[in-house]
């Protein structure tokens, strides 16, 4: 069955816009997140405040981890899959944490606490089988977004991958199109975010609730991502298709504020022909939901060979900056 790679909780959101235009007579429904186990390679971790699945590496010796975030889907995919399969075989130990959606977790994208991923990075530290010294943090879309915020906060990390990034901080995907807080907060207090240009949704759609909120952003400069602060070198992967928001646009946005803040440049990785599916492993034609690689975005061709370029770069990338 061919499966469209947006998340339930994003599909709510575009929903909860277009409601909100014309109210039903019924509520919206918000889809069930999927909690799936770790399979037989991994560990179901629920303690200290994480709730996460642990991809130990099935090699000797103390090795460098990465923290992956998903993004608007939540909760956590069954098994050692996707992005994290790659990962674990490239030989890092891999925590796939949840931030919302699961037990002890918010139930929607909204006011998710960033000591989540503080206290996620220090389980990491504590594993027998990862060098506490060698960490990166990978996310995409809106666990791009919460990936640079890590570095920010955590100067030990050594690495951020950001897929699809944003250079600010956005409201959170909640049930009512009307309603706006803060995705993340940070000591109880939510961050500052930059408001959705909501009247542009009957006309440019969920792209537009991002795109045309771009141009307001000088008032409202405490949502601005400080990527300056970040000490860990950065790779971002783009498409320059995107039609979900705008990650090329605000990719140069974080790479031209880096330069004005004598910071060193991030690597970017940016393609014409591929849209919000730009970052992942590589996916074989044959593949059923091939397809569904074109659903926000760019071709589905121009999607796939974007990711065979960007996946090795991506654990080249990795393998260098969290080597001895």
């Amino acid at each position: 069955m061919r499966r469209s790679i947006v998340g339930p909780y994003l599909a709510a959101l575009i929903s909860s816009f277009a409601l909100a235009q014309s109210p039903p007579s019924t509520p919206l429904t918000l889809p069930p997140v999927e909690v799936g186990d770790a399979g037989p390679d991994g560990i179901r971790i629920d303690s200290d405040g994480v709730f996460a699945n642990f991809f130990p590496a099935q090699m000797k010796g103390r090795r460098p981890a990465v923290l992956f975030l998903g993004g608007s889907e939540g909760g956590l995919q069954a098994g050692r899959t996707g992005m994290i399969r790659g990962l674990a075989d490239s030989g890092f130990n891999v925590l796939y944490v949840c931030y919302f959606g699961c037990p002890g977790t918010p139930t929607k994208l909204v006011a998710v606490p960033l000591e989540t991923f503080d206290r996620a990075i220090e389980f990491l530290r504590a594993q027998p089988t990862v060098n506490p010294d060698r960490i990166a943090v990978v996310g995409g879309s809106k666990g791009g977004e919460a990936a640079l915020l890590v570095g920010t906060r955590d100067r030990t990390v050594k690495a951020v991958v950001a897929g699809m990034p944003s250079s600010v901080v956005w409201p959170g995907i909640a049930r009512s199109g009307t309603l706006m807080q803060s995705s993340w907060t940070a000591r109880g207090t939510g961050l500052a975010f930059l408001p959705y240009a909501s009247g542009s949704f009957k006309t440019a759609g969920i792209f537009g609730l991002y795109n045309d909120a771009l141009p307001a952003l000088s008032q409202h400069p405490d949502a601005v991502i400080s990527v300056e602060r970040i000490r860990a070198r950065i790779l971002l992967v783009c498409g320059e298709a995107d039609t979900l928001w705008p990650s090329c646009q605000m990719t140069d946005q974080i790479r031209d504020r880096l330069k004005s803040k004598g910071r060193p440049a991030a690597i970017v990785l940016r393609y014409k022909d591929a849209g919000h599916a730009v970052l992942g492993i590589p996916v074989e034609k044959t593949s059923a939901n091939y397809e569904a690689l074109a659903d926000f975005g760019g071709t589905a061709d121009g999607n796939a060979k974007a990711r065979a370029d960007s996946w090795p770069k991506i654990i080249s990338f990795l393998k260098a900056t969290l080597s001895p």
